[in-house]
């Protein structure tokens, strides 16, 4: 297995705006490895209950995700939350971690000679399970979020330093770095050793920083966002699975904008599972019109 993704499986239920949607299929894994799946082949290291079928997630196996990391126990993690017409933050309602509060982290022995690997937000300390069980990657994406910046700021910047490419949102790259400046943040980012820093800034797109370059990608222009539960996630699955093929970040970050966009257009995994590769191309085409001048 050449991309490996960690993260989460979830039940989710989701209130925005346009409507409520019960106990859906959600997660980091489940979003990212998803997304991933339009440019190459992935597997999941993850943990769902006993309350959650076979069935509802063997759609990803269709999709060339493979299951093999996936330990069954326990009740499976659940997620609720409530978005107002500000859809750039989640308002969160309940959070049950279930089987998610004792995970440890099956890595497959096909998994350990993968070449690339996505940390999706998760406890740091299983980040680094991951990480010390991979032979010789070739890039390691990682991400997070404030909770564990906030609880575990230490063991989040050991993470940080053994990976390759670092990817959150602007709040908590002020948040890690104390620092209203993204830029500032960026430096502070590539001084833990990182080869490229992604800022994602929601509907205004995202920010790439290395040591000698710099590329804003624009967000596309949607009408209507229905649900962004997920779209970090499908960003951070399609980055790490196009860049895998195509060894060009820029690249590789218009399609992983691509995807998030349409993953916000509808509840859950609703609108990705019925988005074709012609879709994702006119709308990459798009995309880069809108860097054209």
């Amino acid at each position: 297995m050449n991309i490996i993704i960690l993260g989460t499986i979830g039940i989710d239920t989701l209130k925005t705006p346009f409507g409520l949607a019960k106990e859906v299929i959600g997660g980091s894994a489940v979003y990212s490895a998803y997304s991933a799946s339009f440019f190459n082949e992935c597997g999941i290291i993850s943990v769902k209950g006993n309350d959650l079928p076979e069935k509802d997630i063997s759609f990803l196996k269709k999709r060339g995700v493979s299951l093999e990391g996936v330990r069954t126990e326990g009740k499976n993690f659940r997620w609720s939350g409530e978005y107002e017409f500000d859809m750039n933050e989640a308002k969160t309602l309940k959070t049950e971690l279930n089987s998610l509060a004792s995970f440890e982290p099956y890595i497959p022995e096909s998994y350990k000679d993968a070449g690339f690997a996505f940390l999706a937000n998760i406890d740091p300390e299983i980040q680094l399970k991951v990480i010390n069980s991979l032979k010789k990657p070739e890039i390691v994406v990682i991400d997070t979020m404030n909770f564990w910046i906030e609880s575990k700021k230490d063991k989040v910047i050991e993470a940080i330093a053994k990976s390759d490419v670092l990817i959150l949102n602007e709040g908590e790259a002020r948040e890690l770095f104390k620092t209203p400046s993204l830029v500032k943040a960026a430096k502070n980012s590539l001084k833990l050793g990182i080869k490229a820093v992604i800022i994602k800034k929601g509907e205004h797109g995202s920010l790439l920083f290395t040591k000698d370059d710099h590329f804003n990608c624009p967000g596309y222009p949607l009408e209507d966002v229905i649900d962004p539960t997920g779209c970090g996630d499908s960003f951070g699955g399609a980055f790490i699975s196009h860049y895998s093929k195509s060894k060009d970040m820029k690249k590789a970050m218009v399609y992983a904008s691509v995807i998030a966009s349409f993953n916000a257009e509808g509840f859950g995994l609703s609108s990705l599972q019925k988005v074709s590769m012609d879709d994702i191309e006119k709308r990459y085409r798009e995309m880069v019109s809108l860097r054209s001048f």
